[in-house]
């Protein structure tokens, strides 16, 4: 088939448009705060059921790479990056980032969706009580301090999004508005430079097994980048308020998401 997807339910025509639309929307919601692979993967698993898991997700990061680059590189342009804590960042989400790809194999992941939710949620009960949260940006800590909390934060989160993932552009945007004093703007252009890390270090998994469909992967990828460079120019245009605005929105789709898969797992 033209787009060997193991008999994909519907018309191949229209099963792109469908992948490309959930793209599109994916990648402008990524742009602004991250998430998208909340949009994108349950709609790669729902239209593409005899696809196995390896592949759905091996295409799903490489459109999402596509779109994060674009919306790193249009931040970097438009919003003036602080490289002391993004650079050991950068380095420590490479590194772990793989590490905690390699550990799936190893440790039980069902046990860190019950301990993620209880993180969202004091995160969310917070920034909706704390309207001047990530209002200003006004960086603190000193350049070895700046550069000490930089290689933790991308250590822990790059292992994170290696070994499980949902919710690490909402964790990076909380721990750069909470600890490092950024806006919400300023916040969401560094975590995406950290997330495109996280991106490339899991497609070196994925790529060498050939776990991707090829031509889907292509036009989700445009149809990425598309949404990806709407979102950041709405995020530079109109400031920290409309990212706060989405970021509350993700935290709320998280939180109802993992409190579904908490109480199936229970059940």
């Amino acid at each position: 088939m033209l787009l060997d997807l193991g008999a994909p339910a519907g018309p191949e025509g229209v099963l792109l448009l469908v992948l490309g639309a959930a793209a599109l929307a994916a990648g402008f919601i990524d742009a602004v705060v991250g998430g998208g692979g909340l949009i994108q993967v349950p709609a790669l698993f729902a239209f593409v059921p005899n696809g196995s898991a390896g592949s759905l997700f091996g295409t799903n990061k490489i459109s999402s790479i596509s779109g994060t680059f674009v919306a790193a590189l249009r931040y970097a342009r438009g919003v003036r990056l602080d490289w002391n804590p993004l650079v050991p960042a950068i380095i420590g989400a490479l590194i772990f980032s793989w590490l905690g790809a390699a550990a799936v194999s190893y440790l039980p992941r069902a046990l860190v969706q019950p301990v993620v939710l209880a993180l969202l949620i004091p995160v969310a009960i917070l920034t909706f009580r704390h309207r001047e949260l990530g209002a200003h940006h006004v960086p603190r800590h000193s350049v070895v301090q700046q550069r000490l909390m930089g290689l933790l934060t991308g250590v822990l989160l790059g292992f994170y999004d290696g070994f499980f993932g949902p919710g690490t552009g909402a964790f990076l945007i909380f721990i750069f508005v909470r600890f490092f004093g950024y806006d919400f703007l300023h916040a969401s252009a560094s975590s995406k430079l950290i997330n495109l890390t996280t991106n490339f270090a899991a497609l070196a998994f994925f790529i060498p097994a050939g776990e991707f469909f090829l031509l889907a992967a292509v036009v989700m990828a445009v149809c990425n980048v598309a949404g990806a460079w709407l979102g950041s120019h709405l995020a530079i245009r109109r400031g920290s308020a409309f990212v706060r605005r989405f970021f509350l929105i993700l935290l709320i789709a998280l939180i109802v998401k993992m409190a579904w898969g908490t109480l199936e797992m229970l059940t």
